[in-house]
């Protein structure tokens, strides 16, 4: 049975981040909590909160900027806090595991805030809805309490109780660090941890340039901690098997390379050649948009190969990269910008077309799509990794197998290891 709680610890944008990185979480919804009136937008719980706790009203008033009433609000009125509603399976994540990491994730001695997001409506909160979460949430605060008044801290002032109403946030707000990676995500984090005594301190190995072209992602410190890294590991790091070497590190194991980008968003891809970052993109990249960003990178945006890979063009009849690959001896053909196997040359014939042909690609590595383009209706060839234009299936191949017509120009060839 999947289990509810909901969390206030500041702009819940880097909360809902926080916690959909967890194992265990099945989803994390930003949202309002904790007000007195029904059905808040984003600008009603912005026009409620309450300032003056925070002494920011006085402040303002003090240098002319603005009078009392303009910040006045209903006093019977309680506002909403942001929050995020994190639904989980206890058995695969414990709940003294996600409130521990609510406490670890933000300063709750900070009265109306967090940072400098000051007001009300970023209070620090923890609603439960169990008596067992009830249960965990004191115990585990008044540990913390002990851990934080060690460090010079204060009192806790989070706000904990029954979960009355969660009101879902606008849809802009759900998601809305993949949707924008570069978007604010403050680190409130005291520092303070609950094991602290048995963390290890991690020393990364030093990476220096390889020299000539390469490419780099920085991750996070801790990659776990990037819900962003992991997903670009397994969408693209992992499969990619290219001719220019990939590495992965932290921005605190670089040392020699020239790099203009800032590397504080995380994952942050960089082409680099000869120690030099060339090309840069901070934050989460799809695997269409890296192999893009790549085909520029190593083709060249004017090249023919560049061509026939994103603008679907083809290659010449008899082309000087058919001709070198027409008679290649036993091995596989790859994708030149993934380097995954996509043809066999097993599987290669001569159709006399001054195309490539084969009677049939790798399992899994090509699809299908249809092009009705020039007034034909042809069916496209296209890399599973990559995404590029390979060229087009027909049926005229021997012996009544299909013909792959390929165009030469975007493959690479690698002859069979056990030849």
């Amino acid at each position: 049975m999947l289990l509810e709680i909901v969390f206030a610890a500041g702009c819940f944008w880097g909360v809902e981040k926080n916690f959909e990185k967890i194992e265990g979480v099945v989803e994390a919804t930003s949202g309002y909590a904790g007000g007195s009136y029904a059905n808040p937008s984003y600008d009603d719980v912005l026009k409620n909160r309450n300032l003056q706790s925070s002494g920011f009203v006085s402040f303002l008033e003090n240098i002319g900027l603005t009078d009392k009433s303009a910040l006045e609000i209903d006093k019977e009125l309680v506002n909403h806090t942001e929050v995020v509603k994190v639904t989980y399976n206890p058995a695969k994540v414990s709940t003294k595991t996600l409130i521990k990491n609510f406490w670890e994730i933000h300063d709750p001695t900070q009265v109306d805030g967090q940072g400098g997001d000051i007001g009300n409506n970023y209070r620090s909160a923890l609603y439960w809805t169990t008596k067992d979460q009830e249960a965990v949430a004191l115990s585990t605060g008044q540990k913390y309490q002990k851990l934080l008044t060690a460090k010079g801290y204060g009192k806790i002032v989070t706000e904990t109780k029954q979960l009355d109403k969660f009101w879902p946030a606008e849809d802009y707000h759900q998601n809305y660090l993949v949707k924008n990676p570069n978007g604010y995500c403050p680190n409130h984090a005291t520092g303070v941890k609950f094991d602290q005594a048995m963390q290890k301190q991690v020393v990364h190995e030093t990476v220096k340039p390889l020299g000539g072209m390469e490419i780099l992602v920085i991750e996070a410190e801790d990659k776990g901690s990037c819900l962003y890294c992991l997903q670009f590991e397994k969408e693209v790091t992992s499969k990619y098997k290219g001719s220019i070497p990939l590495r992965s590190a932290p921005a605190s194991a670089l040392k020699g390379f020239d790099l203009k980008t800032p590397t504080w968003a995380t994952p942050t891809i960089f082409f680099i050649k000869d120690g030099k970052g060339v090309w840069a993109q901070q934050g989460y990249m799809s695997p269409s948009e890296f192999y893009k960003a790549l085909g520029e990178f190593k083709l060249g945006k004017d090249s023919e190969a560049f061509n026939v890979a994103f603008d679907e063009a083809t290659d010449g009849r008899f082309c000087k990269q058919y001709e070198i690959f027409k008679n290649t001896p036993d091995g596989v053909f790859i994708d030149k910008l993934s380097g995954r196997a996509l043809f066999d040359t097993r599987d290669r014939f001569n159709s006399k077309s001054g195309w490539l042909s084969f009677t049939k690609p790798v399992a899994g590595e090509v699809y299908e799509k249809a092009d009705n383009s020039f007034g034909m209706t042809r069916t496209e060839i296209r890399s599973v990794s990559s995404d590029i234009h390979l060229g087009h299936v027909f049926s005229d191949g021997p012996n009544g197998k299909p013909r792959y017509c390929i165009n030469a120009t975007v493959l690479e060839f690698v002859p069979r290891k056990d030849n």
